[in-house]
């Protein structure tokens, strides 16, 4: 079958590989779609060891499944199935109060488990969930970063969050954004150093949107808010200037969640978190419920992708990955799609 393989640091290619081999209790899942993750161009450009070849990447993928070993009558030959890119064990401490995105043994798809960027894929079936029926493939398999925003919107509920700032207008910040305005009703404000970007989240109900080059952002969000700060603020780019960023915009007593991976290291003022009394909040992943609300808010139209998501065939994935990870062209959000589907 036809794979985008990642042979070794530097390098990716088109590549003929076996097939994968059922275990019981898993589905052959013929992709129809699988999206490239931001976290997966910074694993290649940094040549993390999260990531380290040889292996196939892609863990955001919907598809048909073609054969099966489950024993559940739902997930059999014909249906059609969108998967999390998380694979818990189901039998940990973490999965069995149900925080099974944080299971102490996962797995993830591109990661630790043959990827998605490929024909087939081999996949548990307490992994997947139905694919809507007259919702393209190109918006289903973006279920799993949808998720992510319906995710963020879960873990700040305890907190109001009349106004918010994203940071980063990139796929994840464009899906936090709008899972804080259909789900929490927020008037959200985006930052982003690409006008492209800034012109998205606008277009997608952002209030007001800042180049951070141009636009002192905090300064401009409290003179919008007298003086106090926005109740919540999501990092979806993971920097120390962000993560700073986030915590000088954010209002005493409001939350700041992390969700971006771009670098590790921070020095910040730990005052000010402690004597405003602001929160951090680390997320990571989604559950299989958060999936499913994000495959709702998708199929009623609530979430749009379809002006801001490029679909291109599988094999021209070589081109779109090194494309994006060089930061060339316009791709906000590409989807690959093998010819198998």
């Amino acid at each position: 079958m036809q794979s985008l393989f990642y042979p070794e640091f530097d390098r990716l290619e088109i590549r003929q590989i076996e097939e994968p081999r059922l275990n019981d209790g898993e589905v052959l899942i013929a992709v129809a779609a699988c999206g490239i993750c931001g976290s997966e161009l910074e694993s290649f450009k940094t040549r993390s060891p999260r990531r380290a070849p040889p292996k196939v990447m892609g863990h955001e993928f919907c598809g048909t499944i073609v054969d099966s070993r489950s024993h559940d009558p739902t997930w059999q030959k014909g249906a059609r199935v969108v998967s999390n890119s998380v694979v818990p064990c189901n039998a940990c401490r973490r999965c069995k109060r149900g925080d099974t995105h944080l299971c102490a043994h996962r797995q993830v798809f591109g990661m630790h488990r043959q990827g998605a960027f490929a024909d087939l894929v081999a996949v548990p079936d307490h992994c997947l969930i139905a694919w809507p029926e007259g919702l393209p493939a190109a918006a289903a398999c973006l279920a799993e970063p949808l998720g992510n925003g319906v995710h963020v919107v879960n873990l700040t509920k305890h907190l109001p969050a009349e106004t918010a700032l994203v940071i980063g207008a990139g796929p994840i910040g464009l899906f936090c954004q709008q899972s804080l305005q259909v789900l929490r009703g927020s008037t959200v404000y985006s930052a982003d150093l690409s006008q492209e970007r800034r012109s998205v989240s606008k277009g997608l109900g952002a209030a007001e949107t800042f180049d951070p080059t141009k636009t002192d952002v905090t300064a401009a969000l409290h003179q919008i808010t007298d003086g106090e700060g926005v109740d919540l603020v999501i990092d979806a780019v993971g920097s120390p200037v962000t993560k700073r960023l986030s915590l000088a915009a954010l209002r005493p007593g409001g939350v700041a969640v992390w969700i971006g991976l771009h670098e590790n290291a921070l020095t910040f003022d730990s005052y000010d978190i402690t004597l405003p009394e602001k929160q951090v909040l680390g997320t990571y992943a989604a559950t299989l419920d958060d999936l499913k609300v994000a495959l709702d808010l998708m199929r009623s139209g609530k979430v749009k992708v379809a002006n801001w998501v490029d679909a291109y065939d599988l094999s021209a994935g070589v081109d779109i990955f090194l494309r994006m990870v060089k930061g060339q062209g316009r791709d906000i959000k590409a989807v690959l799609t093998p010819k198998s589907a």
